[in-house]
């Protein structure tokens, strides 16, 4: 059982003190959160500051019969209702889909007010719900919409989130390693005992979070490892083969840093046309509510991408002493901001979804919401439209209205996906629901077989980020 570490009174006085204080002057947004979208954001409103602002959405759940709204010509309904904390979705061939119920484990480290307090306003954010440190197995067998099956897949895990199936072998990247077990069709629980491919960071674990895609042909696997630090504080020994992508062998277990400076990497996806990887990133704070953008941008082998020294390509970060200027140089401007503080997780292509016209070609990204930004930003899923492998436009709300009249978090969406079925299904952790987004049109069944159609899969990071 976790023992939680003495703090003198005077302390938690002290910190209690400050708490009231920060929530009453936290820095309001000088910029519309649209400011923060597109392949080139307004950077130009810096508020550093010691601590982010604070601006939390109470956690109250979804009330009797509510639900998100959706655009004209689509449908919500709840694909499954009653879970614990489910994050992180993934659709097995046959078409059983897979959520991971899950949270981050803490570690009894030396006190900080900072931390004591951050962890204090995020409780009521839902953030710290207990961890199942289990994936749930779904079944629709009558094609409705809605699970009429239910089992316990894989239980005892730690912190598991990305989840993916190459060949007879499943794999789930838990917090601390990436683990692979035995599996046949159809399966309904897996009771095997796990093999390790390989360790994961987690010391300290600032962002537990690790998700994973495998390359088209099976011979690779991509794993997202977050830094353990907002920008650095903690020290960049610390930081050794984090805040990248990974790219292990999963015969051997050996791996490469296949990009760097992604301070908190997230979803992942193959873009159809173009055949390459996209990635979701959660940027810094402490910079006030305008900055800094979250993003999506493609990956390129090797590249960095400027965490901690610089952030949005070149745009040089001065908290992190010393500074890196030759890695600066270097850092690679993202393709698309997805607005600041809206703690973008999930990526799903949208290729293959029976919803309207509108939402054919682009990506659903899960946006799980701001705690640290004054007005609210995120809470919501959105489409960018792409054409030619690329972003082309304006988001698309998809799923909105996760917050209520009062400012409540009724949930907060996090992994995102388009099924066998072409309907979008978005987790919820706070409303403890699988949405299902359907058109009102005629379902189109695709090829799940074929890498380029086949659902990817993609986060939260600690309790003091999202």
């Amino acid at each position: 059982m976790q023992q939680t570490l003495p703090h003198p009174p005077q302390m938690i006085l002290a910190a209690s003190v400050c708490m009231l204080a920060l929530s009453g002057c936290s820095q309001p947004a000088k910029l519309p959160e649209s400011a923060g979208f597109g392949p080139d954001p307004d950077l130009s409103s810096y508020q550093a500051a010691w601590f982010p602002t604070i601006h939390v959405a109470k956690a109250v759940g979804w009330p009797e019969g509510k639900k998100p709204s959706s655009p004209p010509g689509t449908n919500v309904t709840a694909f499954a209702s009653d879970l614990h904390h489910p994050r992180w979705l993934y659709e097995l061939p046959n078409g059983d889909i897979l959520v991971a119920e899950t949270n981050h484990h803490q570690k009894n480290e030396e006190f900080s007010l900072k931390n004591w307090i951050a962890s204090k306003f995020m409780k009521d954010g839902g953030a710290s719900a207990e961890s199942l440190n289990q994936i749930t197995l779904l079944r629709d067998n009558d094609g409705d919409g809605i699970a009429d099956e239910r089992h316990v897949f894989l239980k005892d895990l730690h912190s598991p989130f990305g989840m993916a199936l190459i060949g007879d072998t499943f794999y789930v990247a838990n917090a601390d390693a990436l683990v692979k077990f035995p599996y046949q069709t159809g399966q309904t629980v897996i009771t095997a005992t796990p093999t390790t491919v390989t360790s994961l960071p987690a010391e300290r674990n600032h962002h537990w979070t690790k998700n994973i895609l495998p390359k088209q042909d099976g011979s690779k696997i991509y794993v997202t490892v977050g830094s353990n630090s907002n920008v650095g504080e903690n020290g960049m020994e610390i930081e050794k083969e984090r805040a990248a992508i990974w790219e292990v062998d999963p015969g051997s277990g050996q791996h490469s840093i296949y990009a760097s400076g992604l301070r908190n990497p997230n979803g992942m996806a193959w873009e159809p046309d173009s055949g390459d990887l996209w990635v979701v990133v959660n940027e810094r704070d402490e910079l006030g509510s305008d900055l800094v953008p979250d993003y999506m941008t493609s990956v390129s082998q090797n590249a960095f991408y400027g965490w901690p020294y610089s952030y949005f390509g070149q745009h040089v970060d001065d908290r992190i002493q010393p500074q890196n200027p030759e890695l600066v140089s270097k850092a690679v401007k993202p393709d698309y901001a997805l607005g600041s503080h809206t703690a973008s997780l999930g990526l799903a292509p949208a290729r293959g979804n029976q919803l309207p016209e509108q939402f054919k070609n682009g990506m659903f990204v899960g946006q799980h919401g701001s705690w640290n930004r004054r007005p609210y930003s995120g809470y919501k899923v959105i489409f960018v439209p792409f054409e030619q492998g690329k972003p082309a436009g304006q988001p698309i709300d998809v799923l909105t209205e996760f917050l209520d009249a009062d400012g409540q978090a009724q949930g907060r969406p996090v992994g995102v996906l388009v099924d066998k079925q072409g309907h979008l299904l978005v987790a919820d952790d706070v409303g403890n629901v699988i949405w299902n987004v359907k058109g009102n049109g005629k379902t189109v069944k695709r090829d799940i077989d074929s890498p380029a159609s086949r659902p990817s899969q993609r986060s939260e990071v600690e309790v003091a980020e999202n």
